[in-house]
Order: structure tokens, then C-alpha cells, then sequence
């Protein structure tokens, strides 16, 4: 017989923070230059890294990189806009 422990829910909700956030980088490209972006997605890209990377080692950290990731963009909307 097998002791199986349920799967965690927050690595779930933290890449569901992570799409959230990339929507929020995707759209500043209404008001920032493209160059601008393009520096904020690789930012987005080594943030999901980490959380794929966290999603079996500390799923209850995923989470904490979606807020990173949605603090980081509102610092760079504060500095472009």
C-alpha cells in the first residue's frame, strides 16, 4: 500500500498569479517603449523560472513570486508613467 499525500493548491495559484502578471507586462506596451518591455518580460521569464523551479521544492513560495512579479511591475509603471 502507497501513502500518497494530496497535492498542494498554491504552486496552482501562483502560476495563475504568474499569468495574471504577464497580461499586466503584455499591456504596457500601450504606454512604455518597446525596448522598455522587453526588459520587463526577461524579468517575467526569469521570474517564472524561479517559480517552476520552487513548484515541487516550496509550492507555498509560488505565490510569493506572483506578488513579486505584479510589485515589480507596478514599480515600473511608477517609473515610466
Amino acid at each position: 500500500m502507497t501513502d500518497l499525500t494530496p497535492a498542494s493548491p498554491w504552486p496552482f495559484v501562483g502560476m495563475g498569479g504568474m499569468a495574471c502578471a504577464f497580461f499586466l507586462y503584455a499591456a504596457s506596451l500601450t504606454f512604455a517603449p518597446w525596448w522598455s518591455v522587453l526588459l520587463l518580460m526577461l524579468v517575467w521569464v526569469a521570474l517564472l523560472v524561479v517559480a517552476t523551479a520552487w513548484w515541487s521544492l516550496h509550492p507555498r513560495w509560488v505565490p510569493g513570486v506572483a506578488v513579486a512579479a505584479i510589485l515589480v511591475w507596478v514599480g515600473f509603471v511608477f517609473l515610466v508613467a
